[in-house]
């Protein structure tokens, strides 16, 4: 039976690589149960090589061959089940920013005059108004990433999938994005699974932190984030903040004592 109030779920997700080298099988994530509900932020830490972003590529469909069940619940009529926002920008350098916007709208068979108006109140969502004909270029890293996720919001996903997003970014940059992406998921109000190294950015951003262990990754801990919303960057020195940053990083610090870090 379909739950309407849930955007995912996943049952008994396991992943293997091949490594063609050694023709050895390697065990990347052991099993993944997760259930997420429409318009909640989650966010996901663990040690480098965890499969954080082997289980979101699974999600996205781009890793095939996995053992379990992946669910997209009650997908939106004209919208996309589920887009994805990469580390890096990719944006394409001999489009605008418009352009590049619209783009996905375009994959999609939307004219090109359609698209590039359903994608002007997204530009002015993620506060690039006044940049719709600027190229990539002429954007800050910061800014290539407004476009970017601005280009993910088009095409009206019911889940938004974001691989590590500010990982680029310097230390102010990605403080100021963390603030600007929970103004902007405030107002779109889409459902958001998250992969970050940062344990601060996991904390400030979601409504529930994921841990997992190192690989083969499982699910350790899932913690619900009860800081009141809207959320100032300031509520990071807070000493709620404090403890649960230190809970999840004990979290994290055992796995590192017990299997030593794993590879990237």
């Amino acid at each position: 039976m379909t739950d309407d109030r849930m955007a995912l779920r996943a049952r008994g997700v396991r992943f293997n690589y091949s490594d063609q080298a050694t023709r050895e099988e390697l065990l990347a994530i052991e099993r993944i149960d997760l259930e997420i509900p429409k318009g909640q932020f989650v966010s996901i830490v663990g040690p480098s090589g965890c499969g954080k972003s082997t289980f979101l590529k699974i999600v996205n469909g781009l890793l095939p061959g996995y053992e379990g069940e992946i669910e997209i619940l009650s997908p939106a009529t004209r919208g996309s089940a589920h887009a994805m926002v990469f580390q890096d920008a990719a944006l394409f350098p001999w489009y605008s920013v418009l352009s590049n916007v619209a783009y996905g709208l375009m994959c999609q068979g939307v004219p090109r005059k359609e698209a590039q108006q359903r994608a002007l109140p997204l530009i002015k969502m993620v506060g690039l108004t006044g940049f719709e004909s600027k190229y990539p270029y002429q954007l800050s890293g910061g800014m290539q990433q407004r476009a970017n996720l601005a280009r993910a919001l088009t095409v009206d996903p019911e889940i938004l999938l974001m691989d590590e997003p500010f990982a680029a970014l310097d230390a102010q940059t990605r403080e100021l994005m963390q603030a600007e992406l929970l103004r902007i998921w405030a107002q779109a109000r889409k459902t958001v699974l998250f992969i970050t190294h940062q344990i601060d950015e996991a904390i400030y951003l979601a409504d529930r932190v994921l841990v997992m262990s190192a690989r083969p990754g499982r699910i350790l801990a899932d913690i619900p984030i009860d800081l009141p919303r809207p959320r100032e960057l300031r509520v990071k020195r807070s000493p709620d903040f404090v403890r649960l940053a230190d809970q999840v990083w004990e979290l994290i610090a055992v796995q590192l004592r017990s299997d030593g870090p794993a590879g990237s």
